[in-house]
Formats: C-alpha cells, structure tokens, sequence
C-alpha cells in the first residue's frame, strides 16, 4: 500500500513500528502506565502506520484499552526473558520475523538489529543517585542507556530535568531530545467520593487516610516518612502504603515494628488498576518525599483524583508540581510532620492545594505526548503530518 513519498523518490511500504511492552505484565509502576497510556493513544492518531505491540501476556494490553484492538494494531507474543537474552535474541528474532520498520523501547536498545530504533529513557538517576539502586542494574545501565541513546533515530524523555542531564551527562543536542511528559488519564483519576466502599472493603475509612503510592525500596524514602508519622501528636491519621514490594524493603517493616505505628500504617502491595483510583479520591492527602524521581506520576494522579499533594521539591518533582504542592526537603523528617499537620489543621489551605493541583493537571495530557511521538515517527518515515492537522488533532 503506497502512503506517502519523499522527494521525489518512489512511494514506501506501510511503516511497521514495534513497541517494545515487556513492562505491560510487571509490577505498577510509571514505565508500566507511560506505555500503556501513551502508545494506545499514539496508535489511535497514526493510522498511517502500523504497531506490532511485542508482550509477554497481550490479554494486559488487550484489557486496558480497546485502541489495542484497532486494525492498525497487532500483537505479538513475547515470553519473558531475562533482559539479554530479549536483548541479545528475542527481539532481534522478532523484529526479522514481523519485518519491522522501527522498534521503539524503553531505555536500553538492543545492539544487533535490522532496524532503526527510538528509545524513552526516563531518567538517568542510576548515575546521579547509583545508591538507591543494585550495583548490577547501575553497571548495566552505564554501560548501554548512553549507547542506545547515541545509536536510535529517535530519542524520548518525559520531563525538562531528565532532558537536561541527558544532555549534560552524554554530550547529546538539547534539540535532538523530544519532551513528552506524562499525562494523566482523567476519565480514571477525578475528585469525588465513588469508589468509597470498595475502599472501606479494603478496611479503611474515606477521608480518613493519607496516601503514599510506589514500590517498596529504598529510593521511595518511605523509611523517613514513617519516622515522620511518628513526630504527629496522636490519635495519628492512618498511612497508606501502595506498592509491590522491590528490593531493600525490609526497613519499612522493622520501623513500623520499633516505632509502634502498626495501628496507623497500612501496606496494600496488591492494589489492582481499578482499584487504584478509588483509593485515591477517597484519601485525605497524598505525599511523595521520593529522594529522586525523572518525573513523579503519581502526584498527578493525586492532583487529578482532588486531593492536596504533599512533594519532595527534588529532581523532577518540583517541574511537575510547581506551585500545586507543599514542597519538603525529604531528609527533613520535622518538615513533612508540619506538612501533614497543615493539611489536617487548615482546611483552606488543604482546599487551595486541591484546586491548584487540578489546574495544574490540564497541563499534561497523554494526548500531547502521543501528538508528539506521532510527529516523530511520520517526520522519520518522511511522511506528511497534513493528516494530522486537517483532524484538528494539532489542537490536544
């Protein structure tokens, strides 16, 4: 099927564009949601071209959006496999066998492949905060993040810091990285109180709990603010933890243990996609005093759902956040203690924090982030956006 031409030149195939989606079937976290937000988005809006979705259990994708299921969208089944052997062999079989013309991956490219690649690397912290990570997992990504960067036809990353130290620390043009932000789904993430007896269901009290969401490891901070749950003047609010557990996690249990904060922390490491959203709008508040972040979806989710918002001011937590959120130094356990109290003792400022968190939601979008992939990905197969504008679609 002839679609466009370049120059002059004779008309091209139908691109057939791989989406690495390994993360789809592994625990919640950012690079999970980012991919399954934005490239069922980016297959809506490129009917030009072709998506090969590449996931080791496609009834994942298939559930979370029914743009997965589109003429344009195909899915292939990829087992897990430890990250050389996918690197090393899998893909590059698979990119043979489904004749692609563009594999799109997060982080890391494979280095023998019969084609071009684009790459989104969220951030670069395993250089700039290694000890918050396995020595294994910094060793690897040094080696082969800057070396996938310096050979992909595309580069993506999702806020200004992570461009910044890309550039800084890998000498590429700031103009080279394409931005796209994180968005937030809104028709999951609203204020209001639906959702409020599944929450009880899961024994606790609507309005009642403050709400922290990420994995369980060291870099989540959650140690400092169990410590700072401990500064509150009793009766305590209730503390929610959502996250699987990763690595390191162990501390969190002993510092509930010798704190005595049983009866005031919840750990949920088994919180369903639907359930998430419920959890969130019912909470009282929701804190993120992560040592360091690429960019923090959660605060948008939290922001989104109606409720304040309590960050770090750190990385790329105070670009997300701007004035939308009490910002806390996350070393300071008596300043997120003060945070806390303020939102439970000033309910006007609580009510501020709630309407600037929703203004500043507007801001980030899956669709503009799906606008831009897609520009990127016509612009490298030398085809016309003319599409694109004449849908309006340069409007989102």
């Amino acid at each position: 099927m002839a679609i466009g031409k370049t120059d002059g030149a004779q008309s091209l195939p139908r691109p057939r564009i791989g989406i690495d989606l390994h993360v789809a079937g592994g625990i919640y976290q950012g690079s999970r949601t980012h991919c399954l937000e934005l490239f069922s988005r980016v297959a809506a809006i490129t009917p030009e071209c072709d998506f090969v979705l590449l996931t080791a259990d496609p009834q994942v994708v298939l559930s979370f959006s029914c743009d997965f299921s589109l003429p344009n969208v195909s899915l292939v089944a990829m087992p897990k496999k430890p990250a050389a052997a996918r690197l090393l062999w899998q893909l590059p079989q698979i990119v043979r066998q489904s004749r692609l013309s563009l594999l799109h991956l997060q982080y890391i490219a494979p280095p023998f492949l019969s084609c071009p690649t684009a790459v989104t690397v969220h951030d670069v912290l395993f250089e700039s905060h290694p000890e918050y990570f396995e020595k294994a997992f910094v060793y690897r990504s040094r080696l082969l993040v800057p070396y996938s960067i310096q050979r992909s036809a595309a580069i993506f990353t999702v806020s200004d810091y992570t461009r910044n130290e890309i550039c800084r620390r890998y000498s590429v043009a700031p103009d080279a990285i394409h931005a796209i932000p994180n968005g937030v789904d809104v028709a999951r993430f609203y204020p209001g109180e639906e959702g409020c007896e599944s929450v009880r269901a899961l024994g606790l009290q609507p309005g009642e709990y403050f709400l922290t969401v990420g994995r369980l490891e060291p870099r989540k901070n959650h140690a400092m603010l169990l410590r700072a749950w401990h500064r509150l003047k009793t009766p305590r609010p209730k503390l929610i933890f959502v996250g699987q557990r990763h690595f390191r996690f162990g501390e969190i249990f002993e510092l509930i243990r010798t704190l005595d904060l049983a009866k005031d922390v919840t750990i949920l490491d088994d919180v369903s996609d639907a359930q998430l959203p419920s959890i969130y709008r019912n909470a009282k508040g929701f804190i993120y005093c992560s040592w360091a972040e690429g960019f923090g979806m959660p605060l948008l989710e939290g922001m989104a759902s109606g409720i304040p918002v309590i960050s770090s001011r750190n990385t790329a937590l105070s670009e997300v956040c701007a004035d939308a959120a009490i910002l806390i130094e996350p070393d300071d356990p008596s300043g997120i203690c003060d945070a806390i109290s303020a939102i439970v003792h000033r309910p006007e400022l609580a009510a501020d924090l709630v309407r600037r968190g929703l203004s500043r939601v507007e801001q980030f979008t899956w669709e503009k982030a799906a606008l831009t992939v897609r520009e990127v990905y016509l612009r490298h197969f030398g085809l016309s956006i003319e599409t694109m504008e004449l849908q309006g679609l340069a409007s989102l």
